[in-house]
């Protein structure tokens, strides 16, 4: 299958009402706090709803993770980052009043941004049309497990939450692409005052992550190897390793020299 292909089969697993989700294998293994995805819908469509009507502003989302970050300056931390990006739709939506486009890139980055907060991750920041979220490993949820299930909430909320109330409004519906990749960063400083000088992530699988989510397709998620390694065995089978085209896919591993292993979401296979 190509990408496209395999893009449109993980697309309908998700969506599937009998292909079990991701996220119906946590609440197997009785991990506590995993997203209820029909809970987290109906929250999104009265967000959504309020948001494109009436304008009113989210709240902010990037608060633990400035908290979080401002405690380990210069520290090396492991984690999962995700890139979630707008894509196909973004040349309609330059089109509108500017009042409309502002309502519909913050709709997108804000539920993006909550669903992250949902699944125990931390939201980066917001970057044009494109939110970067990342998962620390913590107590006995894998930061992998986590991240993955957050990308397919992702997909859904957006599908089954979001858009029905865009079209609804006479407003374009979205589509997006997910890359993630896992390594080891550094939080850094940029100035002298720990309070209040901005705070950031520098790190190769920071780099390797943005690649990977531009080699994806519409509605589609796509992760490194580090990632899928790092997975619980029962997921790994949700995910198809992709057959890469050099020519824009040439990424090599440091230690190995061989170009890095991408995985492509696929739904759940028997």
């Amino acid at each position: 299958m190509n990408l496209s292909s395999i893009a449109k089969q993980g697309l309908e697993n998700i969506l599937s009402q009998e292909t079990p989700n991701i996220v119906d294998v946590l609440f197997g293994r009785h991990v506590e706090k995993v997203v209820d995805t029909d809970t987290l819908i109906d929250e999104v469509k009265k967000r959504v709803t309020i948001s494109v009507n009436t304008g009113v502003l989210y709240e902010g989302v990037a608060e633990d993770s400035e908290d979080f970050l401002r405690k380990h300056i210069l520290e090396g931390i492991n984690l999962v980052v995700l890139y979630v990006d707008l894509v196909g739709s973004t040349s309609v939506i330059l089109k509108l009043p500017k009042e409309e486009f502002s309502k519909v890139i913050m709709t997108f980055a804000q539920e993006m941004a909550y669903v992250i907060k949902r699944h125990e991750g931390f939201v980066l920041k917001f970057v044009g049309d494109a939110v970067i979220g990342y998962f620390i490993d913590h107590d006995s949820k894998p930061s992998a497990d986590r991240a993955v299930s957050c990308a397919e909430s992702m997909i859904k909320v957006m599908k089954l939450g979001i858009n029905p109330i865009l079209k609804k409004s006479g407003l374009p519906e979205l589509k997006i692409k997910i890359g993630m990749d896992y390594g080891e960063v550094t939080v850094v400083l940029y100035g002298n005052d720990v309070k209040n000088s901005h705070v950031d992530l520098i790190g190769p699988c920071l780099n390797i992550g943005a690649k990977i989510q531009n080699l994806a397709s519409p509605d589609q998620i796509l992760i490194g190897k580090d990632v899928y390694t790092r997975l619980h065995n029962s997921l790994k089978k949700y995910f198809l390793k992709l057959k890469v085209d050099s020519r824009t896919w040439n990424y090599k591993q440091q230690k190995t020299k061989k170009i890095y292993p991408v995985y492509a979401y696929v739904g759940k296979q028997n």
